[in-house]
C-alpha cells in the first residue's frame, strides 16, 4: 500500500508566496510510486482546503490554490484534518509553510495533536528557531560566537524612543541591521547607516512583529551549511552565494539572476571542518530535527560569527539547502525528500515507544 503524503502549503504568512512556489517544485518530484499525494492548502485568511489526491500532470501554482470545494469555515481545523487523514493505511505530512503560523511551532503542535509523523522539526526547535531573539539566548548559552545585538519589544520603543535610539547608537552603532524577531526570507529587514534609517528599520520591522533584534554589522562572506537528522544529524560542505550586494535583501536572493553558487566554498580546511562542526553543535543546542540551514558571517579577519538557523530553509530544487546535498554527498533532490520523510516517521515510531500513563 502506497504512503499517502499530505503536504500542507500557502499559509497567513506573507512568505505565502514562497510556501507556493517550494510546493510546486516538491510536488513535481515525489515518487509516485511509492506515494499518494494529497495537496492541503491554507489560504491567506487562513482556510484548510484540499482537491483530494492530484498526480503530478495535475500540479501548477493555479492548480493548488483553485480548489473545487472550501471546507465549511464552521469546522475546526481539527475536524478537517481528521476528514482529510483519516483515510486508512500509512501516511506522513510534509508541512512547506514558512513563517508564523507555519514554522513557528503551531502547525507542529497541531500535528502532535493529531498523532501523525511530519517533516521537519517539533514544536519547540521550530518556535526557538524562529524566533531570533530566543534563538540568539539559546546560542549565547550553548558559547556559540554571535555578533553584538540588543532585542526591544514596541512597548518599550514607544515608551521612549531617544533613549531607546541612544542605547542602540552606544552599544551597536552603524551600520546595523534591523530585524522582525519572527520572519524569514530577509523580509521586513532594514540596513541602517544612521539615525534617520534606524528609525525607518524600526518602524518597518514593528509593522512585521512586536519583537525586533538589532544586529552589528559583520562585514565579510555570508556561509551556509545544511544539516540533516535527528539523534546523529550530519552537516553539509559549507556553501555561499557569490554576488555584489551590500545587503543581501529578498529583492537580491529572489530576484537577481546573476546570483551563483559556490559549493563548497572556498576555505581553508580546518575552517571548514569546524564550521561544519559549529552548524551540529547549535542544531542540537535547539533541539532540531528533521532539517535546518545554519548560516555563519566570517569577517575579513577570520573571525567567525553564527548568524542564524533556519528550520525550514527554501526548497526548490535550486536552492541552496539541497544543492549543498547533492554537492556534498551526490543525494538528489527526491532522494533528499525521501530521506527527511524518512527522518519523520523514525521520529513517529520511537516517540510511539513512550508511555505518558501508567
Amino acid at each position: 500500500m502506497k504512503t499517502k503524503l499530505y503536504v500542507l502549503y500557502g499559509g497567513k504568512s506573507v512568505e505565502h508566496e514562497v510556501s507556493l512556489k517550494t510546493a510546486v517544485t516538491v510536488l513535481q518530484s515525489i515518487n509516485e510510486s511509492r506515494y499518494e499525494v494529497y495537496p492541503v492548502y491554507i489560504t491567506r485568511e487562513g482556510l484548510w482546503c484540499t482537491p483530494g489526491h492530484l498526480a503530478k500532470d495535475e500540479l501548477s501554482i493555479e492548480r493548488l490554490i483553485a480548489q473545487p470545494a472550501f471546507p465549511d469555515p464552521a469546522l475546526s481545523i481539527g475536524e478537517i484534518l481528521s476528514g482529510i487523514m483519516g483515510l486508512p493505511g500509512p501516511k506522513v505530512v510534509l508541512p512547506l509553510l514558512h513563517g508564523p503560523n507555519g514554522e513557528d511551532g503551531t502547525v507542529q503542535g497541531l500535528l502532535e495533536l493529531l498523532n501523525v509523523p511530519y517533516v521537519g522539526n517539533g514544536v519547540l526547535a521550530a518556535a526557538l528557531t524562529l524566533d531570533k531573539a530566543m534563538s540568539k539566548q539559546m546560542l549565547a548559552q550553548a558559547g556559540i560566537n554571535q555578533t553584538e545585538y540588543r532585542v526591544y519589544r514596541h512597548e518599550e520603543w514607544t515608551t521612549d524612543q531617544g533613549a531607546v535610539l541612544r542605547r542602540l547608537e552606544d552599544a551597536i552603532g552603524y551600520p546595523c541591521y534591523v530585524k522582525p524577531a519572527s520572519l524569514g526570507s530577509s523580509i521586513g529587514i532594514s540596513r541602517c547607516t544612521n539615525r534617520g534609517e534606524l528609525l525607518a528599520g524600526i518602524r518597518e520591522a514593528f509593522s512585521y512583529d512586536k519583537k525586533l533584534v538589532i544586529e552589528r554589522e559583520v562585514r565579510g562572506r555570508e556561509i551556509q551549511v545544511a544539516v540533516i537528522g535527528n539523534e546523529r544529524p550530519l552537516a553539509s560542505l559549507p556553501g555561499e552565494f557569490i554576488h555584489d550586494h551590500i545587503f543581501f535583501d529578498y529583492e537580491s536572493k529572489y530576484m537577481d539572476k546573476r546570483l551563483t553558487m559556490q559549493i563548497p566554498a572556498k576555505l581553508a580546511d580546518g575552517l571548514t571542518q569546524r564550521i561544519r562542526e559549529l552548524a551540529v553543535r547549535a542544531y542540537q543546542a535547539h533541539g532540531c530535527e528533521g532539517l535546518a540551514r545554519v548560516d555563519f558571517f566570517l569577517d575579513r579577519e577570520g573571525e567567525l560569527y553564527l548568524n542564524e538557523i533556519n528550520a525550514l530553509p527554501g526548497f526548490t530544487n535550486f536552492s541552496m539547502y539541497p544543492v549543498m546535498w547533492e554537492r556534498t554527498n551526490g543525494t538528489t533532490y527526491s532522494e533528499l525528500i525521501e530521506q527527511l520523510i524518512g527522518h519523520a516517521i523514525a521520529r513517529h515510531q520511537n516517540k510511539q515507544t513512550i508511555q505518558y500513563t501508567k
